[in-house]
């Protein structure tokens, strides 16, 4: 009924997996959360297994997966379509929880022809911001991830559910806990990047959107965006569930995914020559959407912020790269007091230091960062400094990498100055890299 393996630490192109059901079934795909491993859906495994072969799968490094980082929701995407070629699956219906609904996201996107039927569960265009999952990073990078370990119930489970389960609760934190940090890392970075709000209407395949109540990470407000960006997609809420809403409201999940997938399994029509014809792309919602039956939600999706416009080559990638590096946050903040006096330099400093020279392919921003810091002390430029300590923590440096970057310093900058540099560096450190409590 079920197998399992454990694919070559030498090959990165496939995943962990796992299937379960009669071998002639049709094939249900279930993607799990960052830090969470398959296991996730055991409680929906003995009522799914009656009408499909479920497959699941785990994240690079979480579960004792092969500890080899994606770099993107697309990566993950592709290396689980490779994963399903190698067993001869070319057609499935596909069930996300977060990070495995993005997942989803990417595969009704890029390959809509693979899946059959879609369910996002706890899932969004974007989560959140760029900053908070890079900056859940940096914790990660300084203090491991038992931090993050420990506050996984309180971001995943209701109160109530968390007290009266605590066995379910230590489960939790102990599957965090043995996550690989890197790969952990790695995918609060892809996180960071996803952001498919322009191409929701783009998504063609019946969708079930699935969120608890009192999720609140991603959530009913995530939901309904979804829901209303793709063309044919259902809004189900469950009362008293938070961010894992599989774990904490098994028979409530399992009742949906199962009418959902039961009713809305699109199939792939064929000609009389025998060729399969793939679905043509949904079409892009009109500008006022058509009414939809209940319980959808018409509500718009939330409007991509205006950038500053330039010019269209290097002021594009150098405005990326910022971000990248110093935070839409703090970018976000110089342009909103950027006036027609400083406009100019802004476009200057935009297209030449990070549209050019911080995009060359010379160095990795790791190293950027070392020499920034170092100029930055030699110049005495302490506000700049802080700045890029917060940058270079993002970039991947470590606290200790940095303290030396500082000693190295004061050999050839001068002792006055590290002293400065360090004051400054041990309190942006301190505010990066402490666990929220």
């Amino acid at each position: 009924m079920w197998e399992r393996e454990r694919v070559s630490e030498k090959n990165v192109d496939t995943m962990q997996y796992r299937f379960d059901g009669p071998e002639q079934a049709p094939v249900l795909v279930m993607g799990p959360s960052l830090g969470a491993t398959w296991h996730m859906w055991d409680r929906q495994i003995p009522e799914l297994t009656k009408q499909w072969r479920v497959f699941r799968f785990d994240l690079p490094g979480h579960g004792g997966a092969p500890a080899h980082p994606a770099a993107s929701v697309g990566d993950l995407a592709t290396r689980l379509l490779a994963t399903l070629e190698g067993l001869g699956v070319h057609r499935f219906g596909y069930a996300g929880c977060a990070l495995g609904g993005a997942v989803g996201i990417e595969l009704a996107l890029r390959h809509p022809e693979r899946l059959a039927s879609l369910a996002l569960i706890a899932a969004s265009p974007r989560f959140g911001t760029a900053d908070e999952f890079r900056q859940r990073g940096v914790i990660v990078r300084t203090n491991g991830l038992d931090p993050i370990a420990r506050s996984a119930p309180d971001r995943w489970f209701t109160g109530g559910f968390a007290a009266a389960q605590p066995a379910i609760t230590e489960w939790a934190v102990q599957m965090v806990r043995t996550t690989d940090p890197g790969c952990y890392i790695a995918a609060c970075e892809a996180l960071a990047s996803f952001d498919v709000r322009a191409g929701l209407g783009s998504v063609g395949v019946p969708t079930l959107v699935l969120v608890g109540s009192e999720d609140q990470v991603t959530g009913p407000a995530e939901a309904r965006t979804l829901v209303a960006g793709i063309p044919d997609a259902r809004l189900a809420v469950v009362p008293g569930a938070s961010h894992l809403v599989p774990v904490e409201q098994p028979a409530a999940v399992t009742d949906l995914l199962v009418r959902h997938f039961s009713t809305a399994w699109q199939p792939l029509p064929e000609t009389t020559t025998g060729h399969v014809v793939l679905p043509a792309a949904a079409p892009r919602p009109p500008a006022v959407a058509p009414p939809q039956p209940a319980p959808v939600a018409e509500i718009a999706p939330a409007p991509v912020p205006a950038q500053v416009q330039g010019p269209p080559d290097t002021y594009d990638t150098g405005i990326k790269v910022r971000r990248e590096v110093l935070g839409d946050a703090h970018v976000d903040r110089i342009l909103e007091r950027t006036d027609a006096f400083s406009e100019d330099f802004q476009q200057l400093v935009t297209r030449y230091a990070w549209g050019e020279v911080w995009d060359r392919p010379g160095l990795d921003r790791r190293t950027r960062s070392c020499v920034t810091l170092t100029a930055l002390v030699a110049g005495g430029h302490l506000d700049e400094l802080a700045v890029h300590t917060r940058a270079a923590l993002r970039n991947g440096l470590t606290p200790d990498e940095i303290k030396e970057v500082l000693l190295q310093a004061a050999v050839y900058c001068g002792v006055p100055a590290a002293s400065g540099a360090f004051r400054v560096a041990q309190q942006v450190i301190r505010e990066e890299t402490t666990p929220p409590e």
